[in-house]
């Protein structure tokens, strides 16, 4: 059929996806409801899922930004669920049974724990017709949710991860925000501003343009449904590590105590509204982006009201917001490098 169906798992929720040319839809939904719906979890088809990705943890354990990204979490995250890699460890891979997948498979997997979306050149009469009868076997139960309370870790705190290798790994982080969070779009535009803006972003200015320390240098919120974290990733030469270091906690807290410039602002604000449409602008971005809508809540008007979320953010705004979430002094530094040369050991 030239068709993909696929699956992914990540910290919050699993997905399905289906591509498919119109005339083979219904063909390729049956086999998408099999999966969703019968799944068996052969043991040998189990054993060799564990096995690969065993064998994609010990390849990781060589990539030395992987190493700082895992650390991070492990130490940021103080018994939540977020600061266990989604993939599992060698620990835990090795003691998961078939039972165990089966009885998370029975817990979650209901229609009344799902959301889906359809674009393409369909109706919505087809997809009642056509499609829903095809679910109506799936039961739907009762959905057992554990409250997850996220901790993080106080800092000041530095892991050091000695490698013999040339460049430093950082990442330098704390608490972050959960995606519902009322103040997202502000700190959107801030983190912008402070180092998510590419060249336009102050940390890569100062760390990378003035100064030539960095190979690269940016900044995030990771928000996901629960809190998650704040970043700001460095790679530079072991020598420079320090002074980067340095650099960015200064300008984590000038950000704090000095408001934005209109420029910076609008040239933010600019970015957001007019990259916007890039975020649906094929089908399967489009259906991958009404779930977030609905698994988020953000309402089936975000197409209208995004712009506005964005530009009604001030300079005020932004200042506030850095006070309120960017704590300079309460920070998780992990650094993967030659600790010696990096003058960290």
């Amino acid at each position: 059929m030239g068709a993909s169906l696929d699956t992914s798992c990540s910290r919050d929720y699993t997905v399905l996806t289906l591509r498919i040319l119109k005339k083979d839809l219904f063909k390729g939904f049956n086999l998408l409801t099999e999966v969703l719906m019968r799944p068996t979890f052969p043991k040998n088809e189990l054993e060799r899922e564990i096995q690969r990705t065993l064998g994609a943890i010990k390849s990781a354990e060589q990539k030395p930004m992987e190493v700082a990204e895992k650390s991070f979490r492990k130490a940021l995250f103080l018994g939540s669920p977020y600061g266990h890699p989604v993939e599992g460890t060698k620990d835990s891979l090795s003691k998961l049974t078939r039972e165990e997948v089966s009885q998370f498979y029975e817990a979650y997997y209901h229609p009344n724990n799902a959301i889906m979306s359809i674009v393409g050149d369909i109706t919505v009469d087809d997809i009642k017709e056509k499609l829903i009868p095809c679910l109506t076997e799936w039961p739907a139960a009762k959905i057992q949710r554990e409250e997850v309370v996220t901790q993080f870790a106080k800092g000041p705190e530095v892991v050091k991860i000695d490698r013999n290798i040339s460049q430093a790994n950082i990442i330098l982080g704390q608490a972050g925000i959960s995606r519902e969070n009322p103040d997202y779009y502000t700190l959107t535009v801030m983190n912008y501003i402070l180092g998510g803006g590419g060249f336009a972003s102050r940390l890569l200015e100062e760390i990378r343009n003035k100064r030539g320390l960095a190979y690269s240098v940016t900044s995030f919120f990771d928000a996901g449904k629960f809190p998650g974290s704040f970043q700001v990733i460095i790679e530079t030469k072991n020598p420079s590590a320090g002074e980067a270091i340095d650099i960015a906690l200064h300008q984590l807290k000038l950000i704090r105590e000095v408001p934005v410039t209109e420029k910076e602002l609008e040239g933010a604000k600019k970015y957001f509204v007019g990259s916007f449409p890039m975020r649906f602008d094929t089908q399967m971005k489009l259906a991958g982006f009404l779930v977030q809508l609905e698994y988020y809540h953000l309402g089936l008007d975000y197409f209208d009201k995004y712009s506005s979320l964005i530009n009604s953010v001030t300079s005020e705004d932004v200042l506030r917001a850095a006070k309120k979430y960017l704590h300079p002094e309460d920070y998780i530094l992990v650094v993967v490098a030659n600790l010696k040369e990096a003058g960290i050991d």
